[in-house]
């Protein structure tokens, strides 16, 4: 199983960097303008882009530290893997380690994919450092 990895430093506390990516003022800031989302596990979040659909249910949360979903509906490729947010304290910063993880093979989706959280990391990282993201 293939697995995208990407860690960014994000000068902000580890507890901002958790809200931005369990609550839905959070997501909705940096990811996806039209979210349904809440931090509970068992909850199916919802990210709209444009007429793609993603529903992700929260499957583990640990405040402050890490974060994960499966992914139930969205494209073909991506039923059935899991994003998963592993946050750590660094010298006053955060370090985020991101994966999108049990894709099933390497495509040209995968590669696609890879550059596109990498554009919504640092869409992160704004919205943690600057109170503004770039969400879609």
């Amino acid at each position: 199983m293939a697995e995208i990895k990407i860690n960014v430093v994000i000068k902000s506390a580890p507890a901002k960097v958790y809200d931005a990516v369990t609550i839905q003022e959070g997501l909705a800031g940096w990811w996806s303008k039209q979210t349904t989302a809440k931090p509970e596990v068992g909850h199916v979040n919802v990210f709209l882009f444009g007429k793609f659909r993603n529903e992700m249910e929260v499957v583990k949360l640990v405040p402050g530290k890490r974060v994960e979903w499966k992914i139930l509906n969205s494209i073909d490729e991506w039923i059935g893997t899991t994003v998963s947010f592993d946050l750590e304290e660094k010298d006053g910063n955060t370090l985020l380690r991101f994966a999108h993880a049990d894709w099933r093979a390497v495509t040209d989706t995968f590669a696609g994919c890879t550059y596109d959280w990498a554009r919504f990391l640092q869409s992160l990282k704004l919205l943690c450092e600057t109170g503004v993201g770039t969400p879609a």
